[in-house]
């Protein structure tokens, strides 16, 4: 697991570099302009048909009605506008996804690749049209995962196991492939992938979790409600904010791995010890990129190509 750790700090840091922020800009201004204008143009009519579509269920007005007679009666009132945020949350949350990868992610991807990874070839083996369509075909899977899986959140635990999940694996596939496509060729990027699946998997997953924390604020109560015009933006930067790091994180540890991976030619890396396949081992120290300068090159006599 070290070099999930390293990666996980290295991304820490690089979300305060300037250029990091900078970037962060546009993506965020495009989302609050989205989610103002939606709301603007939407919003009344979006949760009069939602109040009107739960008037037609019984069991809806029985359970409002209990929530009443247990002192909860202001929940009624802002029970439609609730339901309302819930579901506009993952177009929210898809679209600062989507942003950042087509916005922040190329260009964190060179600056990592030009501060740590400077003598690592660049093999273009992803192409903007293949990460494209890899990334909406992506999102298409994760969105019909969500509306399929929309009737288990109504279980307590599956809603704050579900969601996240999707959003783990969508970060895991979008993000991974996006940090190896300048790097990485083809072939290389399909041997990591595999190889390195479980971790990469967690990475998203966590970040997941991580990107899941505004959704609490509609569940907390009526307040947050009716400050959902100020609470939204805040939600959507910390989308934002989220997203980038994942990004980095990503970058970090793929552009690690891929420059082990060419470092060290005559490994198995198809079928790899489950430790070094999370990154937790390092390579024989006859072949290693020394790990303190990531300039280093091969020793004398080393038969592979140079990163």
């Amino acid at each position: 697991m070290g070099l999930l750790f390293d990666s996980f700090w290295r991304a820490v840091a690089y979300c305060v570099h300037p250029r990091v922020i900078a970037l962060s800009v546009l993506p965020l201004l495009l989302m609050v302009l989205f989610s103002f204008v939606l709301g603007y143009f939407f919003w009344e009519n979006a949760v009069a048909t939602v109040a009107a579509w739960l008037d037609g269920f019984e069991w809806v007005q029985t359970f409002l009605g209990w929530m009443e007679g247990v002192g909860m009666g202001p929940l009624r009132a802002v029970f439609a506008p609730l339901l309302v945020l819930i579901l506009a949350t993952p177009v929210i949350v898809l679209m600062c996804l989507l942003l950042v990868a087509m916005f922040m992610t190329p260009a964190m991807v060179d600056l990592v690749g030009q501060r740590r990874f400077a003598r690592l070839e660049r093999k273009h083996g992803g192409s903007l049209l293949v990460s494209v369509f890899w990334s909406l075909g992506s999102t298409l899977l994760a969105v019909m995962a969500l509306i399929l899986s929309m009737p288990l959140w109504l279980i307590p635990p599956l809603v704050l196991i579900l969601p996240p999940l999707i959003w783990g694996w969508l970060t895991y596939r979008v993000f991974a492939f996006d940090a190896l496509a300048a790097h990485a060729s083809r072939e290389e990027r399909k041997v990591i992938l595999k190889a390195h699946r479980s971790s990469l998997f967690l990475m998203g997953v966590l970040t997941g979790y991580l990107g899941a924390a505004p959704s609490l604020l509609w569940a907390s109560g009526a307040m947050f409600i009716a400050m959902a015009p100020v609470l939204v933006p805040m939600a959507i930067w910390v989308y934002t904010l989220v997203f980038a790091f994942a990004s980095l994180w990503f970058a970090h540890y793929l552009l690690a791995v891929l420059e082990r991976l060419r470092a060290t030619p005559s490994m198995e890396v198809l079928d790899p010890d489950p430790a070094y396949a999370a990154g937790g081992l390092p390579v024989p120290a006859e072949n290693a990129v020394a790990e303190t300068d990531p300039y280093a090159l091969p020793p004398p006599g080393h038969q592979g190509t140079p990163s």
